[in-house]
């Protein structure tokens, strides 16, 4: 877990649960594994019973009780509707823009909420550091209806200039989605740490609308490799309730053992 900001929860555990609260009742989601699952899991659990969850492996409308590990985990098989192919998954549910929200992690995010999730630094062929790669997550930047972002807001992660493209956000702004053929409405929220950033209606730059609890504005703009914009309606994330706490730590707790 982050260093805490608040004596009683976690930065990880307020990230969670704002991404978890913007999750509605009978969205139809694409999870990645991670945080996004973790919030995916516990927003079923808590404000939308009837949320459908669909993960890359083929399993949907899953209900698992724990966080899985992987994809591939046997807990999102053992609790889901039906399992398909992934094949089905990709060409039936998302491309076919039938998922309302993907949640997507990353390593790197740039103000167009472009996403790099490939490599860092040097080159493609001679990368500092070799990442994950794309998986599903090229698909689901470009299809669903809308993109919710998970990651932690430092500037190695915030930064002017993501070394890769592996998931297209706005790409260079206004016309880059729809120049490219996109199907999808593109990332509507970013949450981090920190607060929750969305695009701007114009020029879909990333703009800091809300902060976490106990964080300042000026620990926003240090940790983000641009010029921030804030919100001239900058609010204030509501704290996380004792129920929504203790489910979150009864997921994390169970995947530890």
């Amino acid at each position: 877990m982050s260093e805490n900001l608040n004596s009683t929860w976690t930065a990880d555990e307020m990230m969670t649960i704002a991404a978890a609260r913007t999750l509605k009742d009978g969205n139809t989601c694409f999870v990645g594994i991670g945080i996004p699952s973790t919030a995916a899991i516990l927003a079923k659990s808590m404000q939308a019973p009837n949320l459908f969850l669909i993960y890359e492996s083929g399993t949907v409308n899953t209900n698992p009780q724990k966080l899985p590990l992987s994809i591939g985990d046997g807990e999102l098989a053992n609790h889901a509707l039906t399992v398909v192919s992934m094949p089905e998954i990709f060409n039936y549910w998302l491309q076919s823009g039938r998922i309302d929200v993907g949640f997507l992690g990353a390593a790197q995010i740039d103000k167009f909420a472009n996403i790099n999730t490939t490599f860092i630094g040097q080159t493609y062929d001679s990368p500092k550091v070799r990442l994950p790669g794309a998986g599903g997550a090229t698909e689901i930047a470009a299809s669903c209806k809308e993109v919710a972002i998970i990651i932690r807001q430092t500037t190695r992660t915030f930064v002017k200039q993501v070394d890769f493209i592996t998931s297209m956000g706005f790409g260079e702004g206004p016309g880059s989605r729809a120049k490219n053929r996109l199907r999808g409405g593109g990332p509507s929220r970013v949450i981090t740490d920190l607060g929750i950033l969305e695009p701007d209606p114009e020029t879909l730059e990333l703009t800091m609308t809300y902060l976490h609890p106990g964080v300042d504005i000026d620990q926003a703009i240090e940790n983000t490799g641009w010029e921030l914009k804030v919100s001239p309606n900058l609010k204030t994330t509501k704290a996380p309730e004792q129920s929504e706490l203790e489910k979150v730590r009864a997921l994390v707790s169970t995947s530890d053992k």
